[in-house]
This record gives structure tokens, C-alpha cells and sequence, in this order.
């Protein structure tokens, strides 16, 4: 039998043991650096796609595993303080969804630290991997289809509004590599169609105000907003601007339509940020990026709003109704 007093030793030593022990298994739980160049808002049904991948990966925030969110808030030019702060905390890895710079901050921030990128560019070409296939060093992650769908988006408006003859082409020239991938898919699809394009430029706010400006002048029939980060966070702008103008438009994110513009069509991005999750699960579970390979996006979604289109005085064909994965009333 144990004496009272060896009994409340042995009671103590397991008390004091029991913080430890919680202790421990806090620490145990990873934590996941997620850096973005937008805002929270912005991005707050990306993120609960994010999160959807995680948990069929089997991580839950908050339960199993923990996000430390870096967000730039627009500013671009903070990705790479952000970036780094991640890798000074030695988080188990990276999710930098938001495109090539917040990618390239990450690269740039660390060498070991697993990076997860979306990337609607070769990110061959850009240096991030090697092989889609076998990426090499810390990075993999999904390449999904913008530009190269321009002809298609195109065609879409073209149906919507088939008395269109003159289409504004809204393009940032920062972006230079997808502008001209852009409008090198463009020109023969306008072409094709009998239509005319005017290609304007706008890298801030008021050259967005002043395009509309030369819009409001030189009456377009329909524009055509090109896929750049600086114009897809100026997404209410363009959609309200659009409006006033009385203007037809599509964008490639479907957050385009969600605002007030009339239609978008484009990659799936709810299902992009779901396979990052994915990969992010994969990742903590120890694979390595070597053996996750870049995934391509093939997944696409047309989004049309229908209020937007009455309001417009415009019809929208029974083809597209069908062919909508959303309408919006």
C-alpha cells in the first residue's frame, strides 16, 4: 500500500507534469505563413477555400494546425518585409497565393522553408521550378489559365453583345509579359469576329478614371478588362465605372460579376486556393515539394449578372444562360 505522503508526492509530480505536457503538445501544432498582396476582405472566400483544402487534408485552424496571415494591403512593395518576417519565424511553410510577386517575395525570403505559389504565368519561365512535373528546390503549387483565355472571354462577350463592333481593352502595361500574352491571343480572336480594338492603359486609380474618360469619348460598344493584380483590386471601380458609362464588360474573376460588372469567365479560383490547401495538408504531413507536381488548373467558370444586364438593356442569350455555372439575380 502507498503511505499518504508518497500518495501526494506521486499526485504533485503528475500535476506539475500536466502543463508540461499541454505545453508540449501546443508547440507540436505547425504553423502555416500565408502572405497575400490584398487585404482580408478581398480575399475572404479564397481564404474559406483555402481552409476547405487544409481540412480535406485533415488540419483544421485553430485545432491542428495555425495560420499566421501577412497581408500587404495593396501595397506591393511590403511583400518582401512580409515575406521575410515568415521565414524569420521558421513557419513550416508558405502559402503565397496572390501571383508572381508575392511568390517572388517568397523565393527571395528563404531557400528551405516550403513555398506554395498561384501563378497564372509559366512559372518555368519565371524561374520558380524547373519542371512542372518534378518541381525542384522549395517551391510547387498551381498554374491556372488567365491570359491565354482571352480569345474565349472574348467570344463569351461577343455572344452577349452581338451588335458589338468596338471593344475598349483595358490592360495595366506594369504588367507587361501578361499584356502582351494577352493581346496576342486577343488581336486575331477580334479579328475573327469583325471586331475593332482599342487597347487603354491604367497602372493607378486616376488612369483607370482617365481611361474611362477616353472610353466616354470614343463610345466602345464593350470592354474588356485584361487579368492583371493591379485591376483585379480595383474590381468595384471598373464594375461601378462600367455601369455608369452604360458599358457591357467582362473581367476573368467571377468577383467581377459578384460587384456589379456583367459577366467574367476564367479559372475556377475557388478550386485553385482549395488545392493550395490541399497541398498545404500534404506538405505538413511530410512530402516534399519535389513530389507535388504543379498542378494545372481545369476548372473554369462563367459567371453572368443578370441585374447588371437589364440594367444595361441588355438580353441575355439562352446559350449562355445555360452555359452560366451562375447567374446572378
Amino acid at each position: 500500500m502507498i503511505r499518504r505522503r508518497e500518495f501526494i508526492t506521486l499526485l504533485g509530480g503528475a500535476a506539475a507534469a500536466w502543463p508540461l505536457a499541454a505545453r508540449a503538445q501546443q508547440a507540436a501544432v505547425p504553423t502555416i505563413g500565408y502572405l497575400d498582396s490584398r487585404s482580408p476582405d478581398a480575399v475572404a472566400a479564397r481564404l474559406r477555400a483555402f481552409r476547405q483544402g487544409l481540412k480535406e487534408a485533415g488540419f483544421v485552424e485553430g485545432e491542428n494546425v495555425a495560420i499566421l496571415y501577412r497581408f500587404a494591403e495593396n501595397q506591393m512593395d511590403r511583400l518582401p518585409e512580409l515575406a521575410a518576417d515568415l521565414a524569420r519565424r521558421q513557419v513550416a511553410l508558405i502559402a503565397a497565393p496572390a501571383g508572381a510577386p508575392a511568390a517572388l517575395a517568397a523565393k527571395a525570403a528563404t531557400a528551405t522553408i516550403p513555398i506554395l505559389f498561384v501563378l497564372a504565368e509559366d512559372p518555368v519561365g519565371f524561374g520558380l521550378v524547373s519542371s512542372l512535373a518534378r518541381p525542384s528546390g522549395n517551391m510547387t503549387g498551381v498554374n491556372f489559365l488567365s491570359a491565354e483565355l482571352a480569345a474565349k472571354r472574348l467570344e463569351l462577350l461577343h455572344e452577349m453583345v452581338p451588335k458589338a463592333r468596338r471593344v475598349a481593352v483595358l490592360v495595366n502595361p506594369a504588367d507587361a509579359r501578361r499584356t502582351e500574352v494577352t493581346l496576342q491571343d486577343l488581336e486575331p480572336a477580334a479579328r475573327t469576329m469583325g471586331m475593332q480594338m482599342q487597347v487603354l492603359n491604367a497602372n493607378t486609380a486616376n488612369e483607370i478614371d482617365a481611361a474611362f474618360e477616353t472610353i466616354s469619348s470614343e463610345q466602345p460598344d464593350a470592354l474588356f478588362v485584361a487579368p492583371t493584380p493591379f485591376l483585379n483590386v480595383r474590381l468595384v471601380q471598373l464594375a461601378q465605372l462600367a455601369a455608369f458609362h452604360r458599358l457591357p464588360s467582362t473581367h476573368d474573376v467571377r468577383e467581377y460579376a459578384e460587384v456589379g460588372g456583367l459577366m467574367s469567365y476564367g479559372s475556377n479560383i475557388g478550386d485553385t486556393y482549395r488545392q493550395v490547401g490541399v497541398y498545404a495538408g500534404r506538405l505538413l504531413k511530410g512530402a516534399q515539394t519535389a513530389d507535388l507536381p504543379v498542378v494545372q488548373s481545369s476548372k473554369f467558370e462563367l459567371v453572368i449578372n443578370a441585374r447588371t444586364a437589364r440594367m444595361l438593356g441588355v438580353t441575355v442569350p439562352d446559350k449562355l444562360l445555360v452555359a452560366a455555372d451562375e447567374v446572378i439575380e
